[in-house]
């Protein structure tokens, strides 16, 4: 019973289901928050009863009055109240009947409760416990579920205790690390705020800090056995230190090894563990985090337990003490009483019947809900799945529409349904607003029990499992109801229901609401939106995007009309899209235009937006217009339009100081998480003295904008400013990989020793400079020539990465600057410094360095004169000096006060110091430049030739600085230059001193730009190391750069692969390594060349075009050959070979080694590359394949392929066949097919029958396939099972892994039916070319029989002794491969000698086993082994079975082995021997039932008839007239030589169906079940199989021909007239005739001879019309002919001829069909298709289904297997077998997403099924999948069903055949553990002690029949 519903004025339900979006507010306590709060203690502090047992509140009468009017009367928070009834008038409440519905009641004191407690959003109140579960975790909160459907929100900073939880940015990521969507929680309620953005709403805070939830807890509180809450507050080696929020107390969990603890625990992660031991002296509390251990934990009756000390989430042992109206009262712990609602029983789907289940006084466990403090309230639980501890499931989701909801109860406020979802039922409610609408009607009137209705789901009720619905019609329209439903770009109608400045808020007919953003609204901007919308309006949007339920949609015409693509998402841009967009914001370098979804694109040039040169992007668009564009390029790889990119060593970041220190700069890195760099004073700046000032002039705050990352220390980054490694981060070292011996790289002084320096890159990446390769002079000290921090150019000299040592030279000599970076750095710094000095200037004292600039006249006036010079101010700049030195006064008499035109030579920015000049020259030339620029004509003539970088130029010091040096360079016009007089490694050593006036020699090496603060930058040849001699000027006055000349050139640089030179007048050359020798032979061809080395070269290649001016670089070479004087031009062109002819061996240099490839430089443009598995064919040197190529190791190879485009070889070291064929152009695609050889598209593959190859195992083939081997990149090969070892090995996998490098011989090649090459291996070593001829000697003498293989089925004979593999084991026997090529059959009656009665478990897959060849048959292809162990010895059958003991009429006894309808089998006795005595040797008279007259077992006597020694058969009589005589005569058994011997004489087959069958996989031409059918001959093979065809038991003439000889016999024995010696002579030539004719029937029933033409096939068709074996044989004899459309026309005679009811007979000759147009229709898969659809007409779908699935399977067409399995799991989907074959299927291609095929299954298959389909599909994974996916599998069906010992039998046999001994086990501890009947135990036992028996642990067997007297002893 439910109280009926309270009506709401307005006729509007609240709606409970929505969750609350993420805040970004901060946390703060309102005046309501506070009142609420200390009315809450108020209540706290009344006179309370210490043990309340009435029913009684502690509110007064007023209070509880004005809590009635405004309390809900609906039970359900989320229930709609209807509209007030016809006349308007709502009924008053009468105070004395009030119903107590919406109050919470705590004690007993006075008359009971009618209502259980409800939470709803009335009655909620600060200080209130609850127990909650995790739905979200946002990037600043965590979303809880709470009771009722309510929702909270947790703050980062109120998840717990610690506060480093809610720093800044970091919370996404330790929130998302410590807790867990579906993870129980307990929380207290904080504060409740109205929500601005929905009437009516509150939001609930919550915090679940411990120390809140744990408040009046004491040490004390603690017992043995309780559940307790903790934080995990640090990770030790052998635990976790936990934090309960209680001061000085602490808790710790041990880690165990039985797994029983939950692993990986993480600081601040929030558990529940069970008391297990309390430490009283230190205050610490060890838990237990079990979780079945937690579950099943009941809290303890304790005496004295007060109200504090409960918890929600706490189980408890209740006792029933009534039944509400709407729930049950329970009391638990003596003291306390609470109640459990409707949805919280513990059948969620209870009927009307409910109450009947809680008697008076029942004790049930339940669960803590919730805690009212203020009222003393408490919420228990039932719900099955929150007393074991965990959240309920819901298997429904928001939106969904269920057609056959199930009404279970009907209440006066709603409906219960039963949802049918998969894998069970949900519970569903639809309040009566929802179910009725506006009209209020009775629901019992409207809706009855049991009846099935529609229903769609609006909400869910996490904490009760419970989903909130609706019946009305309008919830079934429209294409948006939930947030799922909303796709980007979608066009939908919806009401605008508000409008603000900030857009328009807009409702979909689901009620679902969206934002349009004032952008939006319009195409224009929108001054006045109100007049835009109107409320009430309905208009069309599309919708934009969905982001965490918020959805935004837009009502620009242009986007809503578009009929163009949409761009949701990066993967759908492709090159050449053409869509709409929006640009959100324009920059003078391009535009950025917005997509749908979030989706941002980028126009980077005004070219591509379409404007004239010089045109403004502002000018023609603005943001928000809407423009058509097209994508040109898309990474997608490469989102970075959010700022999560990570921080690596070398990467370049920003940051603000944050502090500075004595010795560095602490800097607040600028990314998504909180980082810190450090910055050393040394790191400053490159040069020492610019560091210390800027050091002194940084303050916190300060912005630092280029910051390289030197090391990564956790959060803490070692970060530089040094502008010298900042401009080469990409080209610094962080690993020894990255290091080339020769070359010169940037780093820094980090640490001195005496000996020497060590010099630091990335990292940790540290190498070190002996005292002999730091200093160029040996008596310098190295503490006064470097100092910690300097930066440093240092020369890799050795890199030895086993030793992990780097050494360097740091010497001038080899590690001068190449470029003017030290200058440049300098002036960059000094702008740095300025601008750090500026701070305190206002804007236009800082804007004086504008007004100078360099080489330019400035008139200033002369304030006073010295020695040095003239100090000189300017008009209108303050606090700024000119200098003029006394060398620069160009012989002029100043007088202070007089006015000057001076030229600017320098300017100091930090020291606000202009150097000025007036010497003539350089004002006249100024005054020239000046003059000249007025005529275009006058201006040509008189500037000077423009200089060009690396130019060398002779200069004039004008003057000297203290770091640098200002030079004028005469002969281009005075242009005044900048030149360091120090360089890097020189900062601390003694420099050249130089003087005003002095000539100096230098190379230009920046021209001016912003970059170098518009100065043109030199490099001094003294700092460089270069000096230039008489005759290298003349030498390069010479030298051309023609092609073909010889230069004279001048090392600057070593690289690892080139010599970079300068030659002729500012020239820059390169001399590749391939042009130093002639022949590629040298490892170190650089070695006899230093920098600075002068040579001769020969030009033989200009500069690429593509090239910037700058970096041009002319190609050289120095080999002797080209330097000679005899060649031409002709030659130098043709000098680097461009054209490759396959097998032909070239010469190059590694010049990058990866885990695969080798790549090596040929030339200097043409490159090759190896493949690991080309460089070796031995093991070991294929492991070591890294080391065996360092960098610049000279390689020969034999070309493979060549690409002309790429200039790219693929080599192999392994010289080819002789191929003379060019693949110059691209290669392969026409390669000259040899034989054997395997043509590749590609080129990837060049291999031969007889190559011995290097190998890699990819994959170890379950079973006997064997292994599958990488022998090319993309290239496989299988190795047999039988080529995998010489011997025959119990194991031959046994050694082998994945990944292992093999050594392996290729044996055949060949094509598949797919057009796909199969490549076959072997690892034999005993093969040709597999080992030296020693051992390969030794091993071919000690296992000569034992290594030997059959490779062709005539090798073969009788007698023969064989041994190998089990490949397959049936019921009827086992196949075996003897090689790769032969396979042979071994029947049941041949397994063993004795009975067996399980085949597959004593010949398992995989089995090594020893026998003796039957029978051979070269035509059909079938071997017939036995292997019983008196056979196997290899006997020649005359010795075992010589039928010359018998002779023809000797008499013999026996006993009848088997009766037949045509005859008797009789086991002749001490022979072992069989014979068939035929039904008409059986009696003189006719026998009509040979089985009721003769019984097996049954002895007999019998004469010898015929013996045939070739078919080694012998055929009885056992006629009366046989045996007259014999009264007197024994049987002749044979010699006793004999007598223990077995007969050859093979049983027949007990189904004479199996020849059919195998008939039918044969005409497959493939194996079935993995193997070939090999055995008998093609038709009627045994005796049985033919005598079981009636038909063709004996041909008609034969019958006719006996029948008509026993009448006329019959007759003449009657003759009376004759006399006796005629009727003697007569009736013994009758005899005789008659014998021979018997004799010649039963030859021809019984000879071994397959039809062998047209004719006695019609024969034997004719005789046997519904035989599917003759018409298929006869289809397979046409096939040998070549006659295709005979053997299908022979089909479709079969297929009208067989009967309608042999079903079976039809189905065999549809196989056959398959099978045939599989291999020979055109094209093969239609003409199958055209069969299988005719096919199904006449048979059963299921079984043609499955033949023809079969056929797919045998011939690997995995394509139309998957193709096939999709359409049959569609069309049977409820069908086990269909749905296992699919999984089998996935797991035998090793497919991913088995779970969601078994999940789709589970759905569609009847329950009833479920446990079969389940445990089958656990043991596929086990057997061909994955063994944990089978655990799983287990597990889950086990706990549904864990006293099915079928279940737990399959469990345990699947684990023991893997063989994991403590896995088994343990599973046998739990299985005899469980509560079943004694039956069921005793196997389980048994079992358990049979496989302790079979391991051989005799402790463990006695462990386990202890185990089992004791359960005895506890049944009695």
């Amino acid at each position: 019973m439910v109280v009926p519903q309270k009506k709401f004025a307005n006729g509007k339900r609240h709606d409970s289901t929505k969750s609350f979006k993420p805040t970004k507010k901060p946390f703060k306590k309102t005046k309501d928050d506070v009142a609420a709060r200390s009315e809450a203690m108020a209540l706290q502090l009344e006179d309370v009863p210490d043990f309340p047992r009435g029913g009684g509140t502690s509110l007064s009468k007023k209070e509880r009055e004005k809590i009635y009017e405004e309390v809900d009367a609906e039970f359900d928070a989320d229930e709609r109240v209807s509209k007030k009834s016809k006349g308007g008038k709502s009924k008053k409440r009468i105070p004395s009947d009030v119903d107590e519905l919406g109050l919470l009641f705590g004690g007993l004191n006075g008359k009971r409760p009618r209502y259980a407690n409800k939470i709803t959003t009335k009655n909620i109140s600060p200080g209130m416990k609850l127990l909650g579960v995790v739905t979200e975790v946002n990037q600043k909160d965590i979303v809880i579920s709470l009771p009722g459907g309510l929702r909270g929100l947790v703050r980062a900073s109120e998840a717990s205790d610690f506060t480093d939880l809610g720093i800044e940015d970091e919370e996404s990521e330790l929130l998302g690390d410590i807790f867990s969507v579906g993870q129980l929680v307990p929380c207290i309620v904080l504060q409740l705020d109205e929500d601005k953005k929905e009437a009516g709403k509150r939001k609930i805070w919550l915090s679940l800090r411990l120390s809140l939830l744990h408040k009046g807890f004491s040490f004390d509180s603690f017992q043995l056995g309780m559940v307790f809450s903790a934080n995990v507050k640090s990770v030790e080696d052998h635990g976790y230190i936990l934090h309960f929020g209680l001061p000085s107390i602490s808790g710790f969990i041990e880690i165990s090894n039985d797994g029983n603890q939950e692993p990986g625990m993480k600081t601040g992660q929030l558990i529940q563990g069970v008391v297990t031991k309390i430490d009283r002296d230190r205050k610490v509390v060890h838990l237990s985090s079990d979780p079945d251990s937690v579950a099943k934990c009941l809290t303890k009756d304790l005496n004295g337990m007060s109200f504090d000390l409960l918890i929600p989430g706490m189980m408890v042992n209740t006792r029933v003490q009534s039944v509400l109206e709407n729930g049950i009262l329970f009391d638990f712990l003596t003291y306390f009483n609470g109640t459990v609602d409707l949805f919280h029983l513990k059948n969620p789907l209870s009927n009307k019947s409910w109450k009947d289940e809680y008697n008076q006084n029942k004790m049930v466990n339940a669960r803590i809900l919730f805690i009212d403090p203020s009222s003393r309230a408490v919420g228990l639980t039932l719900n099955p799945h929150l007393v074991c501890n965990k959240a309920p499931p819901l298997h429904v989701f928001s939106g969904d529409i269920f057609d056959k909801a199930k009404v279970v109860r009907i209440d006066k406020s709603g409906l219960l349904l039963e949802l049918p979802s998969k894998p069970t039922p949900t519970p569903a409610y639809v309040s009566t607003y929802d179910a009725a609408g506006d009209e209020v009607t009775k629901l019992e009137k409207k809706f009855k029990e049991g009846n099935h209705i529609r229903v769609r789901i609006l909400g869910l009720k996490q904490m009760e499992g419970l989903a909130i619905g609706t019946l009305k019609e309008s919830a079934f329209e429209g294409p948006v109801f939930t947030h799922s439903d909303v796709k980007p770009g979608m066009v939908t109608k919806a009401k605008v229901i508000s409008v603000d400045t900030f857009g328009a808020i807009v409702q979909f007919s689901g009620g679902l609401k969206a934002m349009c953003p004032l952008r939006h609204m319009s195409e224009f901007e929108v001054a006045k939106p109100r007049k835009k919308f109107k409320v009430g309006a309905e208009l069309v949007f599309r919708v934009l995007g969905c982001k965490s339920k918020r959805i935004t949609v837009t009502y620009k015409k242009t986007l809503v009309k578009s009929k163009l693509p949409i761009l949701s998402s990066y993967t759908d841009a492709t090159e050449g899209l053409v869509t709409h967009g929006w640009i959100t914001k324009i920059e003078k370098h391009g535009c950025f235009v917005r997509f749908y979804n979030g989706v941002q694109g980028f126009v980077p040039s005004r070219f591509e937006l379409g404007l004239e040169p010089g045109g403004d992007p502002d000018s023609v668009f603005h943001v928000g217009e809407v423009v058509k564009c097209r994508v040109t390029s898309a990474v997608h790889g490469s989102r970075r339009i959010t700022l999560n990119d990570s921080i690596k060593l070398g990467s370049i970041v920003s940051g603000i100081i944050d502090s500075i220190t004595s010795q560095a700069v602490i800097v607040r890195v600028k990314s998504k998480g909180v980082l810190k760099g450090t910055i050393s004073a040394e790191h400053l700046a490159d040069h020492h003295e610019q560091a210390k000032v800027i050091m002194s002039l940084l303050r916190p705050g300060y912005e630092l904008d280029k910051l390289l990352v030197l090391d990564i220390e956790g959060n803490n980054l070692a970060l530089s400013s040094k502008y010298s490694l900042i401009k080469l981060a990409e080209e610094l070292p962080s690993d020894f990989n990255q290091l080339q011996p020769n070359s010169v790289v940037h780093g820094y002084v980090c640490n001195l020793i005496e000996n020497g320096c060590f010099v630091r890159f990335l990292g940790r990446l540290t190498g070190f400079a002996p005292r002999s390769k730091a200093i160029d002079d040996p008596r310098a000290d190295l503490s006064e020539s470097f100092f910690i921090g300097q930066s440093v150019r240092a020369n890799i000299v050795d890199v030895n990465q086993e030793k992990s040592r780097i050494t360097l030279s740091l010497k001038q000599s080899s590690c001068a600057s190449v470029d003017a970076s030290f200058v440049q750095e300098y002036f960059l710094m000094d702008e740095k410094i300025s601008d750090l000095q500026s701070s305190d200037f206002t804007k236009s004292e800082c804007s004086w360095i504008e007004k100078f600039s360099i080489g330019s006249l400035i008139k200033g006036t002369i304030q006073e004169q010295n020695d040095l010079g003239v100090v000189v101010n300017f008009d209108n700049i303050n606090n700024v000096l000119g200098f003029i030195p006394q060398h620069h006064m160009g012989g002029a008499t100043l007088v202070p006060g007089s006015v000057v035109n001076a030229v600017v030579l320098d300017i100091s920015r930090a020291e606000r110091l202009v150097d000025l000049s007036l010497r003539p020259e350089l004002m006249n030339n100024l005054t020239k430049e000046v003059s000249n620029s007025q005529s275009k004509k006058k201006r040509k003539r008189g500037i000077s030739k423009e200089l060009e970088v690396h130019q060398r130029v002779s200069a004039v010091v004008e003057i000297v600085k203290e770091q640098h040096l200002v030079l004028s360079i005469p002969e281009h016009g005075y242009t005044i230059g900048y030149a360091s007089i120090s360089d890097y490694n020189t900062q601390k050593l003694p420099v050249k001193q130089f003087s005003t006036g002095q000539s100096v020699v230098a190379s230009v090496k920046a021209v001016q730009n912003p970059l170098t603060s518009g100065r043109l930058l030199l490099l001094l040849d003294s700092v460089s190391g270069t000096s230039e001699t008489s005759r290298s000027k003349r030498a390069k006055k010479k030298s051309s750069c023609e092609v073909g000349s010889v230069v004279h050139a001048e090392i600057t640089e070593i690289k690892p692969f080139e010599l970079r030179v300068n030659f002729g007048n500012s020239f820059r050359g390169r001399i590749h390594i391939t042009e130093v020798n002639d022949a590629s032979t040298s490892d170190e061809p650089f070695a006899k060349f230093r920098v600075g080395q002068s040579m001769s070269a020969r030009v033989v290649a200009k500069p690429c075009h593509t090239d910037i001016k700058k970096t041009q670089l002319w190609e050289l070479s120095v080999k002797p050959a080209m330097l000679r004087d005899s060649i031409e031009l002709n030659d130098i062109k043709e000098s680097e070979q461009l054209e490759f002819v396959a097998g032909q061996c070239v010469n190059g240099y590694v010049y990058k080694v990866d885990k695969e490839w080798v790549w090596l430089a040929i030339s200097r443009n043409v490159t090759a590359r190896i493949f690991i598995l080309d460089t070796a064919c031995e093991a070991h040197e294929l492991e070591e394949f890294e080391r065996r190529f360092p960098i610049g190791k000279a390689v020969s190879g034999y070309v493979l392929t060549y690409n002309k485009e790429k200039k790219t070889l693929r080599l192999v070291q392994r010289p080819l066949l002789d191929i003379h064929k060019s693949i110059a152009n691209g290669g392969g695609s026409k390669t000259d097919k040899l034989d054997s050889s395997i043509p590749v598209d590609d080129g990837t593959l060049f291999i031969h029958e007889g190559d011995i190859l290097g190998g890699r195992i990819s994959k170890i083939l379950p079973g006997v396939g064997g292994l599958r081997v990488q022998i090319g990149p993309y290239v496989f090969g299988r190795v047999h099972f039988t080529e995998i070892n010489d011997s025959w090995a119990p194991n031959p996998l046994d050694g082998f892994r994945e990944g292992q490098f093999v050594k392996c011989k290729v044996l055949e090649i060949s094509s598949s039916s797919k057009g796909t090459w199969q490549i076959e291996l072997s690892l034999r070593t005993s093969l040709v070319g597999m080992s030296s001829a020693d051992h390969l000697s030794e091993d071919l003498n000690n296992n000569d029989n034992v290594c030997k293989r059959f490779e062709r089925i005539e090798d073969l004979s009788p007698d023969m002794g064989v041994q190998g593999y089990v490949k397959n084991t049936m019921s009827k026997g086992c196949f075996i491969i003897l090689s790769r090529t032969v396979e042979a059959k071994v029947k049941l009656s041949n397994l063993c000698d004795t009975f067996v009665k399980e085949p597959e478990k004593e010949f398992p897959v995989g089995k090594l086993v020893t026998g003796r060849v039957l029978n051979v048959e070269p035509l059909s292809k079938r071997i017939e082994v036995t292997l019983k162990t008196a056979n196997a010895g290899g006997q020649p059958k005359s010795e075992s079975y010589d039928l010359k003991k018998f002779h023809v009429g000797d008499m013999i006894s026996g006993r009848i082995k088997r009766v037949e309808p045509y005859g008797l089998f009789i086991d002749i006795d001490q022979t072992g021997m069989v014979g068939l005595c035929h039904i008409t040797q059986l009696s003189d008279d006719r026998i009509e039932n040979v089985q009721a007259k003769y019984k097996t077992g049954e002895s007999v006597s019998a004469k010898i008839l015929k013996l045939d020694e070739k078919k080694r058969r012998i055929s009885l009589g056992m006629k009366s007239s046989y045996l007259m005589n014999g009264d007197d005569v024994k049987a002749q058994p044979p010699s006793q030589d004999n007598a223990d011997e077995t007969s050859m004489e093979c049983d027949p087959i007990n189904n004479p169906k199996t020849e059919v069958l195998a008939a039918v996989g044969d005409f497959g031409f493939q194996e079935t079940s993995g193997g070939r059918h090999s055995g008998t001959s093609l038709v009627l093979a045994q005796v049985e199989s033919r005598a079981s065809i009636p038909p063709l038991e004996v041909d008609l003439d034969d019958i006719e021909e006996t029948d008509f000889d026993n009448n006329q016999n019959q007759e003449k024995l009657l003759g009376a007239d004759k006399d006796e010696k005629s009727k003697r002579r007569e009736k013994q030539k009758d005899k005789e005739e008659r014998e021979k004719k018997i004799q010649a029937a039963e030859g021809r029933l019984l000879e071994h001879h397959a039809p062998e033409s047209a004719d006695e096939f019609e024969k034997l068709v004719r005789s046997s019309p519904n035989s599917s074996f003759v018409w298929i044989k006869y289809m397979a004899f046409m096939l040998s002919l070549a006659d295709i459309e005979k053997a299908r026309s022979i089909a479709e005679r079969a297929l009208r001829t067989i009967n309608i009811r042999e079903e079976e007979e039809k189905l065999n000759i549809w196989v056959a069909y398959f099978n045939l147009e599989n291999e020979h229709g055109s094209p093969p898969e239609e003409a199958v298709k055209k069969v299988f659809e005719r096919a199904r007409q006449y048979c059963d779908p299921k079984k043609v289904y499955l033949a023809l699935l079969g056929v797919y399977e045998r011939t690997e067409q995995y394509k139309l297997v998957d193709k096939l399995l999709d359409e049959m799991v569609k069309k049977f989907k409820q069908s086990c077998k269909i749905w296992l074959r699919k999984i089998q299927s996935s797991l035998q291609q090793n497919e991913e997403g088995i779970q969601s095929v078994v999940n789709r299954a589970l759905l569609c298959l009847p329950r009833h099924k479920h446990i079969k389909f389940i445990s089958q599909t656990a043991i596929l994974e086990f057997k061909c999948g994955v063994a944990d996916r089978g655990r799983s599998l287990f597990e889950g069906v086990l706990r549904e069903y864990p006293k099915r010992t079928d279940l737990w039998s399959v469990y345990l046999d699947q684990e023991i055949r893997l063989g994991e001994v403590d896995v088994i086990r343990s599973l046998f501890e739990r299985a005899i553990s469980l509560s079943l009947p004694p039956k069921k135990m005793k196997f389980l036992f048994k079992k358990f002690l049979e496989y302790e028996k079979s391991v051989g642990d005799k402790e463990r067997a006695e462990y386990v029949k202890q185990r089992a007297l004791e359960y005895a002893k506890s049944l009695a």
